[in-house]
């Protein structure tokens, strides 16, 4: 009860906070969140994120379907393929409409 008690009031704490601090803060906080995406640090790192991770995705995938052999769904391979022919292509965009770094 008293983690309850606790979390109650944090929460009615930080409500009375926040919108005390009110629009100005928001943008201010907005404004920030824009400068660090574009930072190109940030951008090469994201991207660089973004690229290992396909590539440990694509080593994943080849490791489990050489153990686990035929028995993964058809459709999970069919998508698998289609993904790594796209990619091949040179297709910018992802299921979503939205770059893939």
């Amino acid at each position: 009860m008293r983690y309850r008690l606790t979390f109650v009031v944090g929460l009615a704490l930080g409500y009375v906070l926040g919108t005390r601090a009110g629009r100005e803060r928001y943008e201010q906080l907005k404004k920030t969140a824009r400068q660090v995406a574009q930072n190109p640090a940030v951008r090469n790192t994201a991207e660089t994120a973004a690229t290992q991770g396909r590539q440990f995705a694509g080593r994943a995938y080849h490791t489990v379907s050489s153990k686990v052999g035929d028995r993964v769904p058809d459709s999970v391979a069919h998508r698998v393929r289609s993904l790594r022919e796209r990619n091949i292509n040179g297709t910018p965009e992802d299921d979503w409409g939205t770059s893939n770094t």
